[in-house]
């Protein structure tokens, strides 16, 4: 095993760290009152090369290996986590399983302007009343000729209003149930297509979230991302890429929380000294240092399964659930170290709490990764390679 980073992960840690200290810290607590970041960060972070760190050069991306995606989901969620979900859609849910299960047209026509940065790319899985139950959607399908007339909606959509291509999920034959979905690239221009945000979130409000409607909305049967019946195991597969960038995202949270408490604990004094000298504040701080090297190992031992072209969905929803958990309570102890100050604006920690409250939800709620790493020690689960695989890196 290998622990050390190569000198290319350290150029780019160092890259974006200084990306987001110079064009995000200054300027996120406005961008999150007002519900918003401004665009002009899309074009910064495709001129860095960021929108395909790791999709093959061959297709437009930089090439680099999946922890580099780790790594830059880090520094990002560091800044915010509405920017670390922005390229955990882009690229995690998008990119990453056109780049699996694309065939080459599809690929050479919106996976490469995507990991060029030039177009942006979501996925739509959720519905009002089919979360965790993905069995339970209402959206489909019906094949007309050389198209599919997609009719339905899906909720919770990040990227809803800016994205140019989607990842659609939706029957195709409801008799066959988990085995009846097909999966779709849907772009934003067909007619038939709408998207509204979500205003009021409770956290990360700087990102764009909201629904999408298809009515009678022609795709083509060439947009059918595999083959009819497909659809389930093409966005598990996804999932399991979202998940490791969401795991990432946590790491980088209790590496924000721990600053900021840092930070804190030497400015503030009670009882004629610095808070940090109190034993309970530095058993806060030491459970978030724990939290975050643990986390840390579980998301690149998953990254590193990824360069082998394993199947790494156990390992990878083990860190999900871990980190996310860790990183909910690391918020919870910096606001808590903050004290009354905790409440105001002028400390970042109500933002992190706010913000780490939705990746313990989202792709895959605790308890769902609960039960399936209980099952895979029970030996009620198993997994076995996938006929599409992600590329192992390096990429030939």
């Amino acid at each position: 095993m290998d622990f050390g980073f190569t000198e290319e992960q350290i150029m780019l840690r160092k890259t974006a760290r200084h990306f987001v200290d110079e064009e995000i810290i200054p300027y996120i607590r406005k961008w999150d009152a007002d519900g918003g970041f401004d665009p002009a960060i899309w074009k910064q972070l495709a001129d860095l090369g960021f929108m395909g760190v790791c999709i093959p050069e061959k297709y437009g991306g930089s090439g680099m290996d999946y922890n580099s995606l780790a790594i830059l989901c880090e520094e990002l969620e560091r800044g915010d986590t509405a920017f670390r979900t922005a390229v955990s859609v882009h690229i995690g849910l998008n990119c990453l399983t056109l780049l699996q299960w694309g065939n080459e047209e599809q690929r050479q026509k919106y996976l490469i302007p995507q990991a060029k940065g030039e177009k942006i790319g979501a996925f739509g899985l959720t519905e009002p009343g089919a979360g965790s139950d993905v069995a339970a959607m209402s959206t489909v399908a019906v094949r007309d000729g050389d198209h599919y007339v997609l009719n339905g909606q899906k909720t919770w959509i990040s990227l809803c209003d800016v994205a140019d291509h989607l990842l659609v999920f939706a029957y195709t034959d409801r008799s066959k149930k988990h085995h009846g979905i097909s999966a779709f690239i849907v772009e934003r221009t067909t007619p038939g297509f709408s998207s509204k945000a979500i205003k009021g979130k409770y956290g990360i409000r700087a990102g764009n979230t909201g629904e999408l409607f298809f009515e009678d909305m022609r795709v083509p049967a060439a947009n059918r991302l595999g083959e009819e019946g497909e659809g389930f195991k093409i966005a598990m597969s996804a999932l399991d890429n979202g998940r490791f960038t969401v795991a990432a995202g946590a790491v980088g949270l209790i590496m924000a929380c721990l600053e900021e408490s840092v930070r804190y604990c030497r400015a503030r004094e009670t009882f004629g000294k610095a808070i940090g000298k109190h034993q309970l504040v530095q058993q806060m701080i030491a459970n978030m240092e724990a939290g975050f090297q643990m986390s840390r190992l579980l998301v690149y031992r998953a990254g590193e399964m990824k360069n082998k072209g394993l199947r790494n969905t156990r390992e990878t929803s083990l860190a999900k659930w871990q980190a996310c958990d860790f990183a909910n309570k690391a918020a919870d102890d910096a606001f808590q170290i903050h004290g009354a100050y905790g409440y105001s604006d002028d400390y970042p920690v109500a933002r992190f709490l706010r913000n780490s409250k939705a990746p313990v939800i989202y792709e895959g709620t605790r308890e769902i990764h609960t039960v399936m790493q209980a099952e895979y020690v029970l030996g009620y689960r198993e997994d076995k390679q996938l006929n599409r695989m992600l590329p192992a890196w390096p990429f030939e």
